[in-house]
């Protein structure tokens, strides 16, 4: 979506270094106060004068009057923002983020195309781990710029070349509306196509991890739910978890407990490696 803001201009040669100065923090005000139903990200300084358009380095009644072309797009996600609702079409219908969630956990992620080769083997691989998500109460939902029909021929490819059966929506994002929302097209890497992100997103619909794949890699879906372990451990025990830590394996006790408070805490004892370095074992296992 882009926005257009007419931007008052004057000659370089009638403007002193004070009053081109406010006429720098007018336009700047104009681009963050102009109306518009999707907030405006605050400009970047840079980008700001790279587009500049060239003609206003000179004289004429072009640079009197003309319009900046401003990309209006949502602020980045960051980890503890209430993702965004929406409702998008795929192929086993209309889907709602908020209804299809419910009380649990949600991994989204898109991919590039339908019909690509490391893609199929990535929504191949999240269709096997079905079991896993469940026992986690994690739903999926895949997602490309591509139509609810197209989702429905693949899927077919799917499931046979990954000897699986795709039974969660991939949304059909056509009008790149979700994509939009959550920052999932880097123009830098493609205009039009999605990357390979996965957003994690808990019970409260807070986003609790984003990760981005560039297209030419797979993601990892063992680490996916390696994470997932590690929040719905540490979201309920005062521990976290350290460098490739699995699921059963010693837990470190965080800083804001006292070594002497976590003996008490941790029944099944604590081992102080440096003061601020404690370990313990697996509180709930």
């Amino acid at each position: 979506m882009l926005r257009q803001i007419p931007l008052a201009r004057s000659p370089s040669n009638l403007m002193t270094p004070r009053s081109a100065r406010a006429a720098t923090v007018l336009e700047m005000l104009a681009m963050v106060l102009a109306p518009e139903t999707s907030p405006l990200p605050r400009p970047d300084k840079k980008k700001f004068w790279k587009t500049r358009p060239p003609g206003c380095q000179e004289q004429g009644p072009e640079c009197r009057r003309d319009y900046r072309v401003i990309p209006v797009s949502s602020m980045a996600l960051q980890l503890g923002d209430t993702v965004p609702d929406f409702t998008q079409s795929s192929q086993l219908g209309s889907i709602n983020l908020y209804d299809f969630a419910g009380d649990s956990w949600v991994v989204l992620f898109s991919h590039p195309a339908d019909f690509t080769p490391v893609c199929t083997t990535e929504l191949g691989e999240v269709a096997k781990l079905r079991a896993e998500w469940d026992k986690r109460n994690v739903k999926t939902i895949a997602l490309s710029v591509d139509s609810a029909t197209s989702h429905t021929g693949w899927i077919g490819d799917i499931n046979e070349t990954q000897s699986t059966a795709v039974d969660y929506p991939i949304l059909a994002d056509e009008d790149k509306k979700v994509s939009g929302l959550y920052g999932m097209i880097h123009p830098n890497a493609s205009n039009s196509l999605t990357v390979r992100s996965v957003f994690i997103i808990d019970p409260d619909k807070k986003l609790r991890l984003q990760i981005t794949y560039p297209a030419s890699t797979g993601r990892n879906f063992d680490e996916i739910l390696r994470v997932i372990d590690s929040l719905q451990l540490t979201d309920n025990h005062s521990v976290a978890t350290p460098v490739n830590w699995k699921d059963g394996e010693d837990c470190v006790v965080v800083p804001s407990i006292a070594t002497e408070d976590a003996r008490k805490k941790f029944s099944k004892g604590v081992t102080e490696i440096k003061p601020y370095l404690r370990m313990t074992p697996q509180p709930n296992k």
